[in-house]
């Protein structure tokens, strides 16, 4: 016969159970399995508890003290705990503090068994993390409806804090995703404004450097003429003298005004400094054809050092002294360099963005000796170098990580955009196949370092 409440044991049921109260049934139906780790110090106790639970379908592990159940929980990792607490030596509220502070049994539920009643006793087992109380003697469908209430509630949690990760993963793969979708968003303005402001540079260096290269090539061409015409009407002028040693006064006069011995001698140092002028210029129109090359979208095989030499002399303006800042010195060191395969304007916009920064640079600090050294070597048959070098204050480490990032810029509003080295870096390393990276000091100055391969792949 079954009964609500027995009292022959300090359970309050028998040692076998073959059915379930009919209250406890709709309960058990919802999930007959879990294992559960029963602790109490009395023998006779542990096995009627025992025999109850596995009536029931549960697993059943058992502990006859607190050290034991903590070791116990920590190995086998049950669903659920039932505890004693008048234990010998360790007792259930200390066991459930040690098994609360332990991640591996945090979550466990702990549910007391106790024969007290009072409410200190149960205050202070909740403060510990207790999930339940049952009070002996025991009343089976009460035992049986507290320890699945409290499976159904672990398990849900759990399941909710499945659910939690996993929508922790989702969002941050989706962060990831949106993080990639910006950095191509933010690559493909890049390459944008890179296209455009080469196509403008392009269009507007080729159309200078066809305006001035006309005018000049006949200024050029014609000075040798000038020079001939003047050495012969200075020739006349001599034989003339020779012939005519006395002239009238008014012509005599007019020479003495004339002062041609003058004239003789500085005529062809005039005419030779208007020739290396011309010179200089048509090499400018030269060096302007040069940076801005139509072919951008082919490539071609070039010396590299010409590229460089003609962004120098495009900057030559910007590193002389003036005022108050000295001169911004130019050491070129250039290695025996192999000839290589490239996109050569788009190269020259690196030079351009690289020389150019190293100038801002020397510009905002106060080193007695500006200098910019440029560095080419071979490093194999296959690779070159190329390293740009200021002296100037450094860069701090807390930006240096960010200098290749699209819009990041130190300078004030106005004076960058914060694409210059973002392009250049998707020149040298996307384009080209290359590498550009940065070393710098505070104090001592920044380098820039090129690798280019000598031959394009595909």
């Amino acid at each position: 016969m079954a009964s609500s409440s027995l009292n022959a044991n300090p359970f309050g049921f028998t040692t076998h159970v073959s059915n379930p109260p009919a209250g406890a049934a709709n309960v058990l139906e919802m999930d007959k399995k879990g294992t559960i780790l029963a602790v109490d110090d009395n023998p006779a106790n542990l096995g009627l508890l025992s025999d109850f639970l596995h009536g029931f379908g549960f697993n059943v592990l058992t502990a006859r003290n607190g050290q034991a159940a903590v070791e116990r929980a920590q190995y086998a990792q049950p669903d659920l705990i039932l505890l004693d607490i008048m234990m010998p030596e360790m007792d259930g509220f200390e066991a459930c503090q040690q098994l609360k502070s332990d991640a591996q049994t945090a979550q466990i539920p702990v549910i007391f068994m106790t024969a007290l009643t009072d409410v200190t006793n149960k205050s202070q087992g909740f403060a510990l993390g207790a999930a339940d109380y049952i009070t002996k003697p025991f009343q089976q469908e009460e035992v049986l409806v507290r320890i699945q209430c409290q499976l159904k509630i672990s398990r849900l949690t759990q399941q909710v804090q499945s659910q939690n990760e996993e929508l922790e993963k989702r969002v941050t793969q989706r962060t990831a995703e949106l993080q990639t979708a910006l950095k191509e968003l933010q690559s493909a303005q890049v390459h944008l404004v890179q296209s455009e402001k080469m196509a403008s540079l392009g269009v507007l260096v080729a159309g200078v450097a066809h305006e001035i290269n006309n005018p000049i090539n006949f200024i050029h061409g014609n000075l040798t003429h000038i020079n001939d015409y003047a050495q012969s009407l200075l020739q006349a002028q001599s034989l003339y003298a020779q012939a005519m040693p006395e002239p009238a006064a008014a012509i005599a006069a007019e020479l003495d005004a004339l002062d041609l011995d003058f004239i003789a001698e500085d005529l062809p140092r005039i005419l030779q400094s208007m020739q290396v002028g011309t010179e200089r210029i048509r090499q400018i129109v030269l060096g302007l054809r040069t940076f801005a090359r139509k072919d951008d979208s082919r490539r071609k095989t070039i010396q590299l050092v010409d590229g460089i030499e003609s962004t120098l002399m495009l900057l030559h303006s910007r590193t002389k002294g003036r005022g108050d800042r000295p001169e911004i010195l130019i050491r070129k060191d250039y290695g025996e360099l192999p000839s290589i395969d490239c996109y050569a304007s788009r190269l020259n916009q690196v030079w351009m963005n690289l020389i150019a920064n190293a100038i801002d640079a020397l510009n905002e600090s106060d080193t007695t000796v500006p200098m910019i050294t440029i560095t080419t070597q071979a490093l194999s048959s296959e690779r070159v170098q190329v390293q740009i070098q200021d002296n100037g204050r450094g860069i701090p480490p807390e930006h240096q990580v960010r200098l290749f990032d699209p819009f990041f810029t130190t300078k004030p509003v106005g004076q960058g955009t914060g694409l210059g080295l973002a392009i250049s870096y998707s020149i040298i390393v996307e384009q080209h196949q290359g590498t550009l990276h940065c070393e710098s000091l505070v104090g001592q100055g920044t380098t820039f370092t090129v690798e280019l391969p000598t031959q394009l792949l595909g």
